[in-house]
């Protein structure tokens, strides 16, 4: 089965893409399709830009990369164009194929599906760096959205930050804390037993900033729906037998899988070996977070689409 010729737009989107990366000095050029293309064409009218080709079919990336392109390969069939983006970008940071911090430029479909008629410049710490509100909002748990904010963005601060000049990996598990601890059991050292529940709590930059300097400690951090720890350094009892996770990733995050499974609490895993986020839900990955220099900003979720109802 022959390659299809590109069509004259896609055409006219490629050498947009291309121009805009020169003057952008962008890192790369990031394709999202949902065919199989000309790729010698492609590299053609891209020249020498590092080129990254997106999509959900892995027999659409057939013989791209024998032309010096990068397959990404997602799973984000049926999603908003924006996600899909969102996650192509995830993809190619978390396989080192662009920085955390780079600009690249995206040629894609933004209207019309299978039509290319968009370009853009997006500038990762812009566009990974934030996450709204309803992005917690859509986890099914009981656990108030302030107290997983408040958790997520301290786990984010490890991944970015370490400790002492050190990568620092760590596991928060949030709400359901009487099956937690009831699925987990000590390590033998429990550096926040003892003190009050107002010297526990999350709330507070003190504690926060205690909490990451025993982040590097073996075992995972318990915290009850009001955001106070519960516990720390305990090593989770609950059976991986039923999970399963990406692989390279290790006994963090089968912990986080097996434990979300078994118990109604939200899960979020550092990563010790390029301090991605990673938050668990019912025993799978619901949203996963990179690492960047500036902080994370959190922003409200400001559009409804037609139809929407209260």
């Amino acid at each position: 089965m022959s390659t299809p010729d590109l069509s004259p737009q896609m055409k006219h989107m490629l050498e947009a893409g291309s121009r805009l990366r020169e003057a952008t000095d962008a890192e790369a050029i990031l394709l999202l399709v949902d065919q199989q293309l000309d790729w010698e064409r492609v590299r053609q009218l891209v020249g020498n830009a590092s080129t990254l080709i997106a999509t959900d079919e892995e027999a659409h990336l057939e013989g791209a990369a024998d032309h010096g392109l990068k397959p990404v390969l997602l799973d984000v069939a049926g999603l908003p164009v924006h996600e899909r983006l969102t996650q192509a970008l995830l993809e190619c940071v978390a396989d080192e194929l662009i920085a955390p911090e780079a600009e690249v430029v995206a040629v894609y479909s933004g209207f019309e599906a299978g039509t290319p008629d968009s370009v853009s410049v997006l500038r990762l710490e812009e566009h990974l760096g934030q996450l709204t509100s309803r992005d917690l909002r859509n986890l099914e748990t009981k656990v108030p959205l302030e107290t997983l904010k408040i958790v997520v963005d301290l786990a984010v601060e490890i991944g970015r930050e370490g400790r002492e000049g050190k990568p620092v990996g760590t596991l928060f598990v949030v709400g359901d804390t009487r099956k937690v601890l009831q699925s987990s059991h000590s390590t033998g050292f429990d550096p926040v037993r003892g003190y009050s529940r107002s010297e526990r709590r999350l709330t507070d930059p003190r504690v926060r900033e205690g909490i990451k300097e025993i982040a590097q400690l073996d075992g995972a951090f318990v915290v009850g729906a009001d955001g106070t720890v519960e516990g720390a350094a305990r090593y989770i009892d609950a059976s991986a037998e039923s999970v399963s996770v990406a692989k390279g990733l290790g006994a963090r995050h089968w912990a986080a899988a097996a434990i979300t499974r078994r118990t109604k609490s939200v899960a979020v895993a550092v990563s010790e070996t390029n301090g991605t986020v990673r938050i668990f839900h019912n025993g799978e990955v619901v949203l996963r977070i990179e690492p960047f220099r500036r902080a994370m900003k959190w922003k409200e979720f400001e559009y409804e689409p037609p139809g929407a109802t209260d």
